[in-house]
């Protein structure tokens, strides 16, 4: 093995340089899905909502209350203002100083906000009754529900916009329970792919191949002036290294339930879900892609380049590298699912020794990992977050560093915004940003 090539295996998968702020000592270095159970199901909506929204409700939910909610998913869905997507105004026409809101009527309005009513309005009479049998109502023509309303509500049924067990408990004249509203809510947001996203479970046998085929088609992330401006941070040693992901591929999990996992070798990523099912852990897996960008230096020698590891030449006779990599998310099914993931990382996927054995295929000294809610025996780090229309650079600091990155890079755009939060990493990976090299 040559020298060059010796540097950039090295460079590569040490990506613990890359998002990263170092303090000046530091220096660089097919089964199915199995189906919830309503209650989980339930559980599952009202985290999201809460979670993304902030919307609760009391048992029962008033017409204000429903509008009111469904105008901020709509905002979101739309990228457009609140009181713009109030303005729309989905629900039908009611009496003044009428409160009360029918389940009818807010399904009617979730099939509008999820952009279904031209599907509704194509069912016939006889498939309309034929749809509501599975909520255990009936249509008639001159009954409480229009012949729209109940297309609404037929094909709310049937593309699962409502459960019908929740339709069949509440009726559709009867008072929209707080169940009924999360689940219209999350289901809307969900058909304007703002749900949870995912590739799959640990538990299916298709997971090893979804992810492979996730692999190999991504590639190095390029993000025009938002990636010139912190490239101008890596050249002024404001930051040693940095992450570039696509929000798109965001999963929307539960903080609570989730750890972020990151790599630059799939076979590890592969070996790792194998390792936690074989463990009887499962888990929602998102596979995110991810450009690790940091300073190559020229005494590495030269730098082989390939479609997923280039350079360029800065003025100083450096490089700044950029690296095709992943970040693999979990959401477990329970916070103490969640705490079982360290220690198995920690005796299977954290070298210790240059010829340990046991250990996955491409294990790293210092693994890296973290969890947006506290965890026991995590140290808490700084996230400093850039972003511009859908990507998103992240440069990891200690946090008495933060101040000073994000100083740095309003020296370089008076303009730019620097979001910062807190979160907790593993251990191996803080010792390294410390400047400890194991």
């Amino acid at each position: 093995m040559n020298k060059s090539t010796k540097w950039v295996q090295l460079a590569v998968s040490a990506t613990l340089l890359t998002a990263l702020v170092f303090p000046a000592v530091a220096g660089a270095a097919g089964q199915p899905v199995a189906v919830l159970s309503p209650a989980t199901a339930q559980a599952e909506w009202n985290s999201y909502v809460k979670q993304q929204y902030g919307i609760t409700f009391a048992k029962t939910v008033t017409r204000d209350e429903f509008a009111k909610a469904l105008a901020k998913v709509g905002a979101s869905t739309a990228s457009i203002a609140e009181k713009e997507a109030a303005a729309k105004s989905f629900l039908p026409e009611a009496k003044a100083g009428t409160t009360k809101l029918v389940a009818w009527e807010a399904i009617s309005a979730a099939v509008k906000a999820a952009e279904l009513k031209e599907l509704a309005y194509t069912y016939k009479e006889e498939k309309v009754a034929t749809s509501l049998k599975k909520a255990g109502l009936t249509y008639k023509k001159d009954g409480v529900l229009t012949l729209q309303a109940a297309q609404e509500l037929a094909a709310a049924i049937d593309t699962g916009l409502v459960n019908p067990a929740t339709l069949a408990n509440v009726k559709a004249d009867g008072e929209v329970t707080a169940d009924l509203a999360i689940q219209l809510l999350g289901k809307v947001a969900e058909f304007h792919g703002k749900y949870k996203n995912y590739l799959g479970t640990i538990s299916e046998d298709s997971i090893y191949g979804k992810l492979a085929q996730a692999w190999n088609e991504s590639q190095l992330i390029k993000a025009g002036a938002l990636q010139d401006l912190v490239d101008k941070g890596l050249k002024q040693n404001l930051i040693t290294g940095y992450n570039l992901k696509d929000a798109t591929f965001d999963p929307h999990f539960d903080p609570e339930r989730t750890i972020t996992y990151g790599h630059s070798d799939i076979v590890h990523a592969i070996q790792l879900i194998g390792l936690l099912k074989s463990e009887g852990i499962d888990a929602k897996v998102q596979f995110e892609p991810k450009t690790s960008a940091f300073i190559y230096l020229k005494e590495w020698g030269e730098p082989l380049q390939t479609d997923d590891y280039q350079v360029v030449q800065i003025d100083n006779g450096n490089f700044i590298a950029y690296a095709k990599e992943y970040d693999l998310s979990f959401e477990f099914a329970t916070v103490e699912e969640k705490k079982r993931f360290q220690p198995l990382v920690l005796q299977y996927a954290k070298k210790d020794d240059e010829d340990m054995t046991g250990l996955l295929k491409g294990s790293w000294w210092q693994p890296l990992y973290h969890s947006r809610t506290e965890l026991a025996d995590y140290p808490v780090i700084t996230n400093n977050v850039l972003k511009q229309g859908r990507f998103v650079v992240q440069s990891f600091s200690l946090n008495d560093q933060s101040a000073k990155v994000i100083e740095g890079f309003k020296k370089l755009d008076s303009k730019v915004e620097v979001e910062s939060y807190k979160f907790w990493v593993d251990q191996p990976f803080y010792n390294y940003l410390i400047g400890e090299y194991k």
